[in-house]
Formats: C-alpha cells, structure tokens, sequence
C-alpha cells in the first residue's frame, strides 16, 4: 500500500465516507518500505515479508510468517482501537480466522475475495486435486462461513460465494476493480517509443506464472513471422521477467521487444497513448476463466482496443473492446494482432467503446457505492448480533 491500487481506492472511498481507516500490509522491496506511513489520512502498518519460493511449501512459510506477523500488529492496535470492521482480501483465505478474536470484541468481518485460492493453487501448480488442493476449499469454506459480508470482485466470484460458500444473497457485494480515470488520462503519442516502427505493441501488468507472458511472446514471434513492422513493450515486473527476458532473447525478438520493469505513472500514460494494441495473454485455466484482469480495464481506460483469450470474464468487461483469440492457440492470438494492426478504424472504434465502457458501468463510483452498500450491511448486522444474548 499504496501501490495496491484496488485496496488503496478502497481506503480512500471509505476516508472519504468518513470512515477511520488503518491499513496493515507487507513492505514493499524498492517501494513503501516504511514500517509506518499515514497518507491522506490512511494509516499503514507494514511488515517485513519474504515472498514465497520453492512451490507450495514457499507459500505455506510465507502465508505462516505474514499471519504471524499481521496478527500481532492487529491486536496491538486492538489495545488502543476499537475496530467496528474488520476487512480482509485474500490470498490467503486465512486472514479472517487469524484475527478471529476480533470477533469476540465486537467487529464485523467482510471478506474482499480477490483471487479464487482453489483454482489458482490447481492453475499454477498443476498438481490436480490432492490433499493441498483440498485443503485450500477446506480454509475457503472456513472463511466465508466466517465473514458477515463478501466482497466479490465480479459475477463468477459472487457465484462462487453463494454457491461453494453457502452466503445468502443480500450478503455479497460486486465491487469490481476499476481504473482511476484521474491516473489514466491520455497524453501526447510519444513516436521514438516505437523504436522506428510503424506500430506499438504493449503490455501491461504484473508478470507472474499465470499471466501468459510467455504466450504473449510466442505469439509476437509468429506475428514476426507475417510482418516486422511494429515494437513491443511490456510493462511491470513479478516472478517470471528473468526468464521471460531469456524466451524473448531465444525466441528471435531481443530487437523486437523492451521490459521496463515498474515505472513512473507519467511514462506509463506516454506508452499507452501511443500504443495501437493491448496484450491481455492470460491463458484460460480454471483461475483466469472467471477473474478479471486488471489490464484490460486499463487499456480501456486508455482507449486502446486489446486482444485477449476467450475467458468468461475478459468478455464481460471488454465486450467489443476486445478481439478474443481462441483458447490458449499463440497463433490465434498472433492474428488477432494482426487484425488490429491492418484496421486504425477499427481500433478506433473499439478503442471509444472501450472508454465509454470504463465511463459508465465499470467506472469506479459505481464500485464505490457497492463499497459503502456492503459496509452498511456489515454494520447492520454488527447492531443484530450486539441485541441477541451470548453472543460471541
């Protein structure tokens, strides 16, 4: 925080409600390193945190050491505070339980459910469903019975609360993730980007194992193929930029492509607003399936149409921004691509509607009433438990 960008709009809209807000989170490597910071009237309380290696053993240290250490800041605050929410996002689905005395002093628990653990554990493990997998629905399971409130951040996500959770419908919320239209404004096309080519191709987002950055790669190499008239750039970091640097270099495209790493905001507009596509390669998988992704709100937000998988979700929020390549087919992809780069008119096209889109349904004032509808709920049923005798 406050580079989480969902959890920092969610703090703001809730200041901005008029709710006290204390944030406890991990330090960041580069960035937000300060054990405390108070930031437009957010107070952030971070600790150190090791990020997971070595497959699912890495997560089970890492998730052990983080609910150690979240747990004795939270009730060290609890000293002084009196928390009438408790909310908590996942990975993992264990934050509730591990502050569950919390409970027992009166505060209402929402559950901010960002990620899918079961299906993410089965997506970037390959492991099908054995014990570990079983245990991720076991915990699910745990914390929604848990939680007063959930917040669902789209209508797979929500399904998945009624459905595997058991919630009852007035208990969850949709509030989806969208882009601050503040952060995202145009800028002047920037043409040395494109490195003397006639088109900009970019990414951005994080970059972990189940982003597809490798498919994003492998479909520029077969685009190469067809036509050598464009750059790519992609944007962000995360567990697998080293070895995505290497499969660019092996697949032929070391002149083709650049990686930024995380950069300024203002360098993030200048490559955008010259781009003419946006790369959205998330394989479908049980996870990317039913997730929105981030990156595909901001292209819109930028006006620039995208290609991505046919995913459940992808349709949902591009609609006709979007150019959907078939399942996990590079080649697919890389035609798609090659759609957009032969027609401006239709990128200009899709990339209008994209922005309309972002400006009215999936804008973040309609999340942040859902936000505050969810909060008065949780409140609500905070007042019917403190009425009823022996109550914990």
């Amino acid at each position: 925080m406050p580079f989480d960008r969902r959890v920092w709009q969610e703090s703001k809209a809730l200041t901005d409600a008029g709710w006290n807000v204390t944030v406890i989170c991990p330090r960041g490597t580069t960035r937000d390193t300060e054990p405390f910071d108070l930031i437009e009237g957010v107070e952030i309380h971070r600790y150190p945190l090791t990020a997971a290696s070595g497959g699912p053993l890495g997560y089970v240290r890492e998730y052990t050491t983080a609910l150690w250490r979240m747990r004795r800041i939270a009730f060290r605050l609890a000293r002084t505070k009196r928390f009438d929410v408790v909310h908590a996002c996942n990975p993992p689905d264990l934050l509730l339980p591990a502050v569950r005395g919390l409970k027992r002093h009166g505060a209402a628990f929402i559950f901010d459910h960002h990620d899918l653990v079961p299906e993410l554990y089965e997506s970037r493990f390959a492991r099908g469903r054995d014990m570990l997998y079983r245990r991720t629905v076991a915990v699910e399971r745990v914390t929604f019975r848990l939680a007063d409130v959930v917040i669902s951040t789209n209508g797979s996500y929500r399904d998945v609360a009624l459905e595997r959770g058991g919630k009852r419908a007035e208990d969850v919320f949709v509030v989806r993730s969208a882009p601050d239209l503040q952060r995202f404004q145009p800028a002047p096309a920037d043409a040395s980007l494109k490195r003397g080519r006639e088109h900009l191709i970019a990414y951005l987002g994080v970059m972990g194992p189940q982003d597809g950055i490798d498919h994003a790669l492998r479909a520029l190499a077969a685009l190469k193929e067809r036509r050598r008239d464009w750059y790519a750039t992609f944007i962000g970091a995360g567990d697998v930029l080293p070895a995505m640097q290497r499969l660019a270099v092996e697949l032929g495209l070391a002149e083709d492509t650049e990686f930024t790493g995380r950069i300024p905001d203002e360098d993030v507009r200048r490559i955008l607003s010259t781009a003419d596509v946006g790369l959205a390669p998330d394989p479908k998988n049980p996870l990317n399936d039913v997730s929105t992704m981030n990156k595909i709100l901001e292209y819109m937000a930028m006006s620039r149409p995208t290609v991505a998988y046919d995913l459940v979700e992808a349709r949902v929020s591009a609609g006709e921004a979007a150019l959907y390549a078939d399942a996990n087919d590079e080649r697919s992809f890389a035609q798609q691509i090659d759609t957009l780069l032969d027609d401006p008119e239709l990128r200009t096209r899709m990339g209008a509607a994209g922005r309309e889109r972002i400006e009215t349904g999936l804008s973040w004032d309609a999340s942040t009433r859902e936000l505050l509808r969810a909060y008065d709920r949780a409140l609500e049923k905070k007042r019917v438990r403190s009425r009823l005798p022996n109550q914990a």
